[in-house]
């Protein structure tokens, strides 16, 4: 398993457009509908399975929330890292 990042490493690997809470990196995206946003939320999942690093996934009417963290190592990983940096490819594909 992933050991936990420090908090310079962090910062200096947080994605743009992420922001850190606790021991948790977060980002909210904005759809034009609803449907666009079950969708990124389904492709979101399946770069999770592939992963087998399962984030918390909160949709709204026009936006969808991602939270990232390593349960089994209390806090931030270079797994979390990893996971954002997948979201975001796939995002900008």
């Amino acid at each position: 398993m992933a050991d936990r990042l420090s908090d310079d490493e962090i910062a200096e690997q947080l994605p743009e457009e992420w922001d850190r809470e606790g021991d948790e990196i977060v980002r909210t995206y904005e759809f034009d509908d609803y449907l666009r946003g079950v969708n990124f939320a389904q492709m979101v999942g399946e770069i999770a399975e592939a992963q087998f690093h399962h984030p918390t996934i909160v949709i709204g009417y026009k936006e969808v929330e991602i939270r990232l963290t390593t349960h089994d190592e209390g806090g931030i990983t270079d797994a979390d890292i990893e996971m954002a940096e997948l979201i975001e490819s796939e995002r900008n594909a």
